[in-house]
């Protein structure tokens, strides 16, 4: 008889300022994921090797103070109101500039400085899940329209982790969310995840300037670094957003550690997907490279690009979006 997942509630720790954080437990076929009301954070995924044997595969901290104290990796965390980069931290919408908070440079990245990953999310049970939800008010980090955000975290048969985001607006505004999970099918604690096998449905990438804001252009992978269409091993240094090919539903990104032969596949309703490498992990406590970064979105900057799929939603209408991890061995 089929069963779905064991959902599981429990006190987890406080932040520094007394308030309690939840987690969240959810186990399915072999898969275990613990997720936190702080930030929405997936804190740990637990799935087995060739040999059976389970393990952390999602780059962790071990209580809700470490990632308070831990801000720039977002490690785990949905992020948002805007994923990713808006160039010059303004962007016009119906005639009108909207200064969003510069905490890249000059550049707006990842929600700002304390966008969704800083946030303390209500949570309900769902079946096979758990929903959480926030709101941001109108003006938050300079951004329009009071948003409503849900994100549910869902185990499907046979233990893939299935990620739905939702939202509406009040008044016209700008949305792009995503989780932001390092990846180590190593094993969370085996060091680098450099090696690692990847394959990208993308023919395309956007390529972008030297503070990663992109250029506006479109440009083929052929013949250079950034072309995963067959896979091979990872190296190091990117932070480049794919254009994802059109797949039908299968798989855009599949991630391979031939050591322990796990599989993670990737699918999304999302336009594009972000490759990065980690390469700026300072050591505290993840040296460089110890994860990859597999996060679909909407491309960075698109409130200023006219040619990239719109990120503007407006009242009435929803803002929806899926990506689906699951996990296998070969």
């Amino acid at each position: 008889m089929k069963t779905g997942a064991a959902v599981h509630g429990e006190d987890f720790s406080t932040l520094t300022d007394g308030t309690p954080v939840r987690r969240w437990t959810l186990e399915r076929d072999g898969t275990r994921v613990r997720v936190l009301t702080y930030g929405a954070v997936v804190q740990s995924v637990e799935v087995p090797g060739r040999d059976g044997t389970r393990a952390g595969v999602a780059l962790g901290l071990p209580d809700a103070v470490a990632y308070e104290k831990c801000v720039g990796p977002y490690l785990g965390a949905v992020v948002g109101r805007y994923a990713n980069r808006i160039g010059g931290a303004a962007f016009a919408l119906d005639g009108q500039t909207h200064r969003v908070t510069a905490n890249e440079g000059r550049n707006h990245l990842h929600g700002g400085t304390a966008g969704f990953d800083r946030r303390l999310w209500d949570a309900e049970e769902v079946p096979d899940g758990v929903r959480l939800s926030l709101v941001a008010e109108d003006g938050e980090e300079g951004f329009p329209g009071r948003l409503e955000v849900s994100v549910a975290y869902t185990l499907d048969e046979g233990g893939a982790l299935r990620i739905a985001y939702r939202a509406t607006t009040d008044a016209p505004t700008v949305v792009n969310l995503t989780n932001h999970t390092y990846w180590n099918l190593a094993g969370a604690d085996s060091g680098s995840a450099l090696g690692h096998e990847l394959r990208l449905a993308a023919a395309q990438i956007t390529p972008a300037d030297a503070e990663a804001v992109p250029t506006g252009a479109f440009a083929p992978v052929d013949g250079t670094r950034f072309d995963f269409r067959v896979p091979r091993p990872v190296g190091a240094g990117y932070d480049t957003n794919y254009v994802l090919d059109e797949t039908g539903g299968e798989p855009v990104a599949e991630l391979y550690d031939p050591a322990s032969g796990r599989l993670l596949t990737v699918r999304t309703t999302e336009p594009g997907m972000q490759l990065y490498t980690a390469d700026h992990l300072d050591g505290q406590p993840f040296a460089p490279c110890s994860g990859i970064a597999l996060e679909t979105q909407h491309f960075p900057d698109s409130p200023n690009r006219p040619e990239f799929p719109s990120t503007v939603l407006r009242p009435g209408e929803e803002f929806a979006s899926t990506t689906v991890y699951g996990f296998s061995v070969r």
